[in-house]
């Protein structure tokens, strides 16, 4: 399928910029001239060191978003890859290089997907739109979050979002999941006589001591985060 390949040569040109979060390494400029040419209004977002891509193509609700990120993790060690990581190679039928996965390749299929869209519906109802950011591997602060801080401020609402986040399983799409639910953080303080725990049938040993890894048994990712004061 001729859509297939475009999509390929699209993340590979994507894969090959060195995008290290928070660089966006061009990767949004590449795609800014693609969609431009297909109508869509382009608007860069800049916010400290990150680089934030707003295309909206339409005026009219529903808005549909195709939201990702162009910033990619660290490499690591360069000798425990097998190719270049930003030289995209073709390897047993596979794309390999950073950002192959998540989530270059499918920024490449949001973006074709739209094209080929517009050529059949030009006069499409409703509006679409991709939210594209630098700062999803790194704190995510200055990035998606202000991006629709600056949206909410103008009354510009997004209806519907698809993140393009691998999931898939066994075969591609088999799996769809729901935003993330939120987290809830909280900080633990122990006050009281210090004393060191020792092991069962011993006596306690009162006096200034700092806890073992004995003294309280928690889940180990629970007791990591646990501070004693």
């Amino acid at each position: 399928m001729p859509e297939a390949g475009a999509a390929l040569e699209l993340a590979k040109e994507l894969i090959a910029r060195k995008s290290i979060t928070p660089e966006d390494g061009g990767c949004q400029q590449i795609i800014a001239a693609r969609l431009e040419r297909s109508g869509f209004r382009i608007e860069h977002m800049r916010f400290g060191d990150v680089s934030n891509l707003w295309a909206r193509r339409g005026t009219r609700q529903p808005l549909v978003c195709f939201a990702g990120h162009t910033d990619v993790v660290p490499t690591g060690p360069l000798d425990e890859w097998h190719s270049d990581p930003f030289v995209p190679t073709l390897r047993d039928g596979k794309l390999f290089g950073r950002g192959a996965a998540d989530m270059k390749s499918s920024i490449a299929a949001f973006v074709v997907a739209a094209e080929m869209f517009l050529k059949e519906r030009s006069n499409h109802s409703g509006s679409i739109a991709l939210l594209l950011t630098s700062d999803e591997e790194g704190p995510a602060v200055d990035g998606t979050v202000r991006v629709v801080e600056k949206l909410r401020q103008r009354k510009e609402l997004i209806d519907y979002c698809i993140v393009g986040e691998p999931s898939s399983v066994d075969w591609l799409g088999d799996t769809l999941k729901n935003g993330r639910r939120g987290s809830l953080s909280g900080k633990l303080v122990v006050r009281g006589s210090s004393c060191a725990v020792r092991r069962e049938g011993a006596a306690p040993v009162k006096g200034p001591a700092k806890p073992g890894p004995e003294t309280v048994a928690l889940d180990p990712d629970v007791a990591r985060d646990i501070r004693v004061d």
